[in-house]
């Protein structure tokens, strides 16, 4: 899908994604101090306005222009300010790196998934921390939900091999729990968290 099929998808008024913040989110910098934050291919901005009620000075980047006017009204909603950029993930770079980069749930085929996480790495800064949660590929045959094509699912494996100098804190497999109308049901996520060091 090209930046056009997101801005048709995002068209609506309501949000297309909840505008609760992702549980591995959540987990993974609530010991954090608030520093300068990005997300990564970040739609709606729910991440992005998350972080920022929380401190953070947070930067949505997306190739929607349409998901991110939806990522502005969500931020003024809420009462806080979040920065957007127009940009595709695969080529973007940063000039002034982030003490926090998250990239969620964006299932690329290769090679625009290295090309993205490739970006995402060099965009932390020293003593930054990167998380990384995708649909995995096992949830297409053992869990719910998701794309079901297997060419755009993770393997922790996808990440880590281009995490250069940054050391893992957690990598695998994780189960979240999703709530449908027949009751709840678990998904399988990759999950990446990592951290560049200060020296």
């Amino acid at each position: 899908m090209d930046s056009s099929d997101w801005d048709e998808r995002y068209a609506g008024r309501e949000l297309v994604w909840t505008d609760r913040a992702n549980e591995f989110l959540v987990e993974f910098t609530r010991s954090l101090s608030p520093g300068r934050s990005l997300d990564l291919a970040g739609g709606e901005g729910r991440s992005s306005v998350w972080l920022a009620e929380r401190g953070w000075d947070a930067t949505c980047v997306d190739f929607s222009p349409v998901g991110l006017d939806k990522a502005a009204n969500l931020a003024a909603a809420r009462g806080v300010t979040v920065t957007t950029i127009e940009a595709d993930a695969t080529s973007w770079r940063c000039e002034d790196p982030f003490d926090l980069v998250v990239m969620l749930y964006l299932q690329l085929p290769e090679p625009g998934r290295a090309r993205a996480l490739e970006a995402a790495v060099a965009s932390v800064a020293p003593g930054g921390t990167l998380v990384v949660v995708a649909h995995d590929i096992e949830n297409v045959t053992s869990g719910h939900g998701g794309p079901q094509d297997p060419s755009v699912c993770y393997q922790p494996d996808d990440v880590t091999r281009v995490l250069g100098d940054l050391e893992t804190i957690e990598t695998g497999r994780r189960i979240r729990v999703v709530s449908t109308p027949e009751g709840p049901a678990e998904a399988i996520d990759t999950v990446v968290v990592a951290r560049r060091p200060t020296g």
